[in-house]
């Protein structure tokens, strides 16, 4: 299979600057897979925090505030995005 069958392009150059920019997404992925990881982490540091503290485990006034910001700064999108952050980090402890 060349280049051009992978990538739907109808000339070579095209298939070179698909090729390279594929490279930068799966990197920026890679990127932003370790930093939800970070988050996570992060998360479950300031649930523990906050039930050994007498809290709830989920502060819904900050959930509020996360999906406003993501909401904010990415439209309707980011809602679903920060929604599906929130769950990840929740109840990891």
């Amino acid at each position: 299979m060349t280049t051009i069958d992978v990538t739907g392009a109808r000339t070579p150059e095209a298939a070179g600057v698909i090729t390279g920019a594929r490279e930068r997404i799966d990197a920026l992925d890679d990127r932003i897979i370790g930093l939800i990881q970070e988050r996570v982490a992060v998360s479950a540091v300031i649930q523990e925090a906050r039930i050994a503290s007498g809290g709830r485990r989920v502060n819904l006034s900050r959930e509020m505030d996360v999906l406003g910001h993501y909401r904010e700064a990415l439209g309707k999108p980011g809602t679903a995005l920060a929604m599906t952050l929130l769950e990840l980090c929740r109840g990891r402890i």
